[in-house]
């Protein structure tokens, strides 16, 4: 893709809005990530301190997570092993094209994060509107992470209570709503009151090191299974052809790494377009393998009969299954903040933008607004998680909006920056690319409406 010598979207800086208005969306980046400060001089220069290796692991980190849990159920949606691999190898290749897309626009806008980028390239409106989308997107996946808390500890407190399972428990304290309450009180809130969370990054670790665990344990069942386990149907083909459409979202979450991804291609200390290519179709590669093994083994596991969160299949007293739960939770705890985090990064820079004032005179009332910010943010996701109980609910409309940071914004980016740039003809590579653009445009908005308009549609007649 070649640059043009025209600057992309040069009415950027021309607004009336403070020049420091953005500064604090800035801080949404990967807590793992290291980046030195923006300027022309450093851009490209190799002053970040990340490795290609390490921009791997890192890509890794954010694509993976307890997104896995629903693998199964969207390869029973999308009609078995077949139809699941295929449908999840033809959307990586957008995927893969959403990353390499975002590295060259933000090279050519010198801007450091995902919002930044869309804000120079596409302009006031789509940058809004990503915005906004970023931050019910994190808003929805804090009550996807209360949910999986709430699903995994019903598991492990009736492997504990002897009571039988299936008559349920008439104490309060293991009741779901308590014990959800609780945890996100206890463990939750403290973690997601801090100004900086750069402390998270180790924690960061061991949820990679726990989504491996969950993934092998799952593989190890199906290849071993418990001897109670009883034959099941196994779907070789989808129920109708849209139903396949119904596992995109559960895709499109677990993939979904690109809002971070600016950040970290920036942190390179090479952040050159043709590198940061291979470090993303590596990290997506290995992705694939966790993802796949885990959604053919849980599928194959259960069949049509599996769990939107496949870990509630298995028996409460399975004690590997019980570590892998232990796992998940601690997972969730210690990303439910960092997506706090970016949703309230965010929602300050729309606010410091609308209200014109400068992060300088904003100091002072900072600390009243985060406070108020994360205790609203905290109370609305755990009240929407106690009376949503199915994750599948949540993951629909959440992963629908993850189709648009995948294919939408990068294709409108892609788009813009072709547009810009200033060439006597058009040669062939160049419609291509815009047309590209459309295209992934085009399927990105297909994917949100088709999926939020099933999740409404479900919820209405259930």
């Amino acid at each position: 893709m070649a640059q043009g010598t025209g600057s992309i979207n040069s009415d950027y800086k021309d607004w009336e809005w403070s020049a420091d208005a953005g500064e604090r969306a800035r801080l949404l980046q990967s807590p793992s990530v290291e980046t030195v400060p923006k300027s022309g001089e450093s851009q490209g220069n190799g002053l970040g301190a990340t490795s290609a290796l390490g921009a791997v692991f890192i890509v890794v980190n954010a694509a993976l997570g307890a997104g896995l849990l629903n693998f199964p159920a969207a390869f029973s949606m999308a009609g078995g092993v077949a139809s699941g691999i295929a449908l999840q190898m033809c959307m990586l290749i957008f995927i893969i094209g959403g990353l390499v897309i975002l590295a060259y626009c933000s090279q050519a806008s010198n801007e450091r994060t995902y919002q930044e980028v869309v804000w120079a390239v596409c302009g006031k409106v789509p940058g809004v509107l990503c915005e906004v989308a970023i931050a019910v997107y994190t808003f929805g996946t804090c009550i996807a992470f209360l949910i999986i808390i709430g699903d995994q500890e019903d598991k492990i407190i009736a492997a504990l209570v002897t009571e039988p399972e299936e008559a349920g428990s008439s104490r309060w304290y293991t009741d779901r709503k308590f014990t959800i309450s609780i945890t996100a009180f206890l463990l939750i809130l403290p973690l997601s009151i801090p100004k900086e969370i750069g402390f998270q990054k180790y924690a960061s670790s061991l949820s990679v090191i726990g989504t491996w665990y969950v993934t092998a344990v799952i593989i190890i069942k199906y290849i071993w299974p418990d001897k109670e386990l009883v034959p099941v149907e196994i779907p070789t083909s989808p129920s109708s052809w849209t139903a396949i459409f119904n596992a995109m979202p559960t895709i499109c979450f677990g993939f979904q790494c690109h809002v971070s991804s600016v950040p970290v291609f920036n942190s390179m200390k090479q952040p050159e377009v043709k590198t940061w290519g291979a470090v993303v179709t590596t990290a997506m590669v290995i992705a694939l393998f966790v993802y796949t093994g885990t959604g053919v083994c849980g599928f194959l596991t259960f069949g049509a009969s599996v769990e939107q969160d496949v870990l509630l299949s298995y028996p409460s007293n399975d004690i590997p299954v019980a570590l892998a739960r232990a796992f998940i939770i601690l997972c969730v705890l210690t990303s439910y903040p960092i997506l706090h985090f970016c949703g309230r990064a965010v929602l300050e820079g729309l606010w410091l933008r609308y209200t014109g004032v400068t992060v300088e005179e904003d100091v002072v009332r900072e600390r009243r607004r985060r406070l108020l910010q994360t205790i609203s943010w905290f109370l609305l996701t755990l009240l929407l998680a106690l009376f949503i109980p199915d994750i599948g609910k949540v993951i629909s409309v959440i992963g629908g909006l993850a189709a648009c940071f995948i294919f939408v914004f990068p294709g409108l980016c892609l788009i813009q920056a072709k547009l810009s740039e200033i060439q006597e003809t058009r040669a062939i590579s160049w419609w291509a690319m815009v047309s590209y653009g459309v295209f992934m445009v085009t399927l990105g908005a297909f994917i949100f409406g088709q999926t939020t308009a099933n999740a409404i549609f479900v919820d209405l007649t259930a």
